[in-house]
């Protein structure tokens, strides 16, 4: 999201470089923050016209998540987000309940994100804080570009709650674990295995596809007309990166992700 599609066309000519990229022995694994399944993803993906051959596999912090809730719900969790992400539940041994019955709450985002911002769940949190629950994030990023508007995201009900004082995990970009699958899938299709220095993380989104990439010790890309919107030129926002943080190895920055026009 904000690099293959904006949440509503897909970025062709992005699909056509990943295709091709693959058709030159290259693989393709593509690590969302989606609250959903990788299936679910897969589902997403086919109705708003990504073809299917421009990647080899799919993580997403769904995935990631569904563990999480089996470690920390109890076998009863809340779900808060809307219902287009309950396929996060399907086949997993847990039971979803009202709030005051929970274990631990599932947070995939805000149940209208076209109206409703963090400020409408201040009760929630409270009631969530004062039951001690733990909020498993589903879906660390902030906010997301779907077509031309801004919507807030797990990420930021996950940053209200922890300045409550709540207990938050978080499941996928920046943070380890969903990195580990991706590599773990991508070795596993590989004949020789995938080592990280053979690996370019490309994403829009500084505090986690950047933040990610940098901890995790890979290379990275950064599409910059995403969520930095690259208003000062290419250069200067991939200096205010880079500067931002540390370690990271920013290989460039582009207006958008497409096939260079060479065969090689």
């Amino acid at each position: 999201w904000g690099v293959v599609h904006d949440g509503i066309h897909p970025n062709f000519p992005t699909v056509e470089g990943l295709k091709r990229h693959r058709a030159a022995g290259g693989l393709v694994i593509l690590v969302s923050n989606s609250p959903r399944t990788a299936k679910g993803v897969a589902r997403q993906l086919a109705e708003i016209g990504v073809d299917p051959a421009s990647h080899d596999g799919i993580v997403t912090s769904g995935d990631v998540t569904r563990d999480l809730m089996l470690q920390e719900g109890g076998g009863k969790v809340y779900h808060l987000g809307p219902s287009r992400d309950l396929s996060i539940f399907e086949g997993l041994a847990v039971s979803r309940v009202a709030l005051k019955e929970a274990r631990a709450v599932v947070c995939t985002g805000l149940v209208d994100d076209l109206s409703e911002t963090p400020a409408d769940y201040a009760g929630v949190l409270k009631e969530m804080r004062e039951r001690g629950l733990v909020m498993i994030c589903a879906n660390p990023d902030r906010l997301v570009k779907n077509g031309k508007r801004t919507l807030f995201c797990a990420g930021a009900l996950a940053d209200s709650y922890a300045a409550l004082g709540g207990r938050v995990l978080m499941a996928g970009k920046p943070y380890r674990p969903i990195y580990d699958r991706a590599m773990a899938m991508a070795g596993g299709l590989a004949a020789t295995g995938v080592k990280s220095g053979n690996v370019l993380a490309i994403g829009d989104g500084p505090a986690t596809d950047m933040r990610g990439a940098a901890d995790y010790g890979l290379a990275a890309l950064l599409v910059a007309d995403g969520l930095t919107e690259a208003a000062n030129g290419l250069a200067a926002t991939a200096l205010e990166v880079k500067t931002a943080i540390p370690g990271l190895e920013l290989v460039g920055a582009v207006h958008s992700l497409a096939w260079n026009g060479k065969d090689g």
